[in-house]
């Protein structure tokens, strides 16, 4: 039913039937175009609520002392295995979160319709950003020289893999694209699988695991307080890209074939055979008090737990956890400051924090 507002001696008539027609014309790709960024009525409501809760956990890293990191790297203390670890660990990640962000802006951000799904995947670059400042802040901090950061992620030959296998999709995508096509449709989907559940989601975690067992033996607490606050960003940026793989693939079943499920399992084989080879670049020789096959192991869990979440089989069924107390340390909501013992979790009182478990 139409809905007339009567002000003075003007009529105003709002077009039902064009108002629902616009809500339902809203879709991941290929939806309703308006040259106005109009989010109401929401239709994805899982984005604008994971928006919420992602504005909510905004920390910034110079919150962060390291006083306690810069007085170890310049000690006895720490070992050769352990700084190894935590160089890795800025080589890689300093370059790899501006590839994710990347591609969140100048692919799928350019490339999906809806305007809350836009929004979402702005907060998602804005703290790919916030990872990248917390990197620099660390080599600031500790005095690293940045050309070797630079160098490690342009020739150590196992980073340089995994960058390549998730810019190779990428890279195909920065053109002219119909996304009315089966096979441009399944490029995207493919993407947002590669850099949600392989990138993000698979293939952070083995250096995410060996810094913060680093930051459970009092080691570096400052870089693995950051570490956590990224891990629990990077569990919504994987909720995203989950949510909005699946809702493009509900709303485009055609692309949903038996030979694409089946390549995307290939994809996360490589995903994980690349990140097995990183790991033993990391942990050449067994330190911080963990093997390289726990970690190895840690990956085959993770990955079927991301292929389980979007409806494809597991690669190891029945592979158990290796590392159950990354739960627990991946759990941020109650923290304490280093320095002013008081509560401090990043989070504003009007929106909740999603548990971590749920990505272990």
């Amino acid at each position: 039913m139409d809905k007339v507002y009567k002000i003075g001696n003007r009529e105003f008539t709002l077009d039902h039937d064009k108002a629902e027609a616009a809500f339902n014309d809203k879709m991941v790709i290929n939806g309703r175009k308006s040259m106005t960024f109009n989010l109401l009525p929401l239709k994805y409501q899982w984005a604008y609520e994971l928006y919420r809760v992602m504005k909510a956990n905004h920390w910034e890293p110079e919150d962060i002392q390291m006083q306690k990191d810069v007085e170890q790297w310049r000690s006895n203390e720490i070992t050769q295995n352990e700084r190894w670890i935590i160089m890795m660990g800025i080589g890689y990640f300093s370059a790899a979160e501006g590839i994710v962000g990347d591609n969140i802006q100048h692919v799928v951000r350019e490339l999906v319709t809806a305007p809350e799904l836009k929004l979402v995947l702005g907060r998602h670059a804005h703290e790919e950003n916030i990872h990248a400042d917390s990197l620099l802040y660390m080599i600031s901090s500790l005095g690293i020289n940045p050309h070797e950061c630079e160098a490690m992620f342009e020739q150590i030959p196992t980073i340089v893999k995994k960058n390549e296998f998730v810019t190779r999709t990428s890279n195909n995508m920065r053109r002219d694209i119909d996304l009315t096509k089966l096979e441009n449709k399944q490029l995207l989907a493919k993407n947002i699988f590669i850099f949600g559940q392989c990138m993000e989601g698979t293939q952070f975690y083995g250096l995410f695991g060996m810094i913060l067992s680093l930051y459970r033996q009092n080691k570096f607490p400052g870089i693995g307080q950051m570490f956590r606050y990224t891990l629990r960003d990077e569990s919504n940026h994987i909720e995203v890209f989950r949510n909005l793989f699946m809702d493009l693939i509900e709303e485009n079943p055609d692309l949903w074939t038996a030979e694409f499920r089946a390549e995307l399992t290939e994809i996360m084989r490589e995903a994980v055979r690349l990140e097995k080879d990183f790991i033993r670049d990391c942990l050449p020789v067994n330190a911080v008090g963990l093997s390289s096959a726990e970690f190895e192991q840690y990956i085959d869990f993770i990955a079927d737990r991301r292929l389980a979440g979007c409806g494809l089989a597991a690669i190891n069924p029945g592979v158990t956890n290796p590392l159950p107390w990354l739960a627990e340390m991946m759990d941020v909501r109650k923290e304490q400051n280093f320095f002013e013992g008081k509560v401090t979790d990043y989070q504003k009182a009007s929106a909740l924090v999603q548990s971590s478990d749920d990505d272990l």
